[in-house]
């Protein structure tokens, strides 16, 4: 019997994870021409990052994601720290990002926060619509994530490029919004400083 089909955003959420040995024996695993809902686009671009990610040794991989995702305020797979920093206002995103997959019905795995994007592909990928509205609204995060890679020219670059692929376009004011945080850097709360999350919100 043949496998069932994988969703593009689910591929995604998988390769855009720390490559420890789960991961890289997913990977092996895809196959970007049967990826459902891959554009030929996507499709490409998926191809041309496993062409990389299978012919390197495990500790290669794992310094590349390191150094793409984990070593500057600009690269954070956490989406709502672009925007919102450590204000408490993440911590109301990260609650609304909480309550949607509740009502869903969906039960993240794990004990990533819910801005994490591998964990927001995965929503996007089971709930339909309504995750991509989700990720559709981290659509200026994803973008500021996107260029780092890009600057980095890191092999990753190309998942994000198939994650905005999945979106609707920049508007003019995200635009404006990209280059300003990209130039200024996330906000930072002036006075008061409380721990950035609500408890419902942090993981248990």
């Amino acid at each position: 019997m043949a496998a069932e089909p994988v969703h593009v955003l689910k591929a995604l959420s998988v390769l855009l994870q720390y490559p420890g040995p789960e991961v890289r024996e997913a990977a092996a695993e895809v196959e970007p021409g049967a990826l459902e809902g891959a554009t030929r686009r996507q499709s490409r671009r998926i191809a041309a990052f496993l062409g990389w990610f299978r012919s390197r040794p495990a500790a290669e991989l794992e310094r590349a994601y390191v150094e793409t995702f984990d070593f500057g305020r600009r690269q954070s797979l956490h989406l709502t720290y672009h925007e919102h920093g450590d204000r408490r206002q993440r911590g109301l995103a990260m609650l609304r990002l909480k309550q949607a997959y509740a009502s869903a019905g969906f039960e993240p795995s794990g004990t990533e926060l819910p801005d994490y994007l591998p964990l927001m592909l995965e929503f996007a990928a089971l709930g339909g619509e309504p995750g991509r509205s989700l990720l559709a609204g981290q659509r200026v995060s994803l973008e500021l994530v996107r260029a780092a890679a890009r600057d980095e020219q890191s092999p990753y670059a190309e998942l994000l490029d198939a994650v905005a692929d999945a979106l609707p376009g920049l508007t003019r004011r995200q635009l404006a919004r990209v280059r300003r945080l990209a130039a200024e850097g996330p906000p930072s709360e002036q006075v008061g400083l409380e721990p950035f999350a609500p408890p419902e919100v942090m993981p248990t």
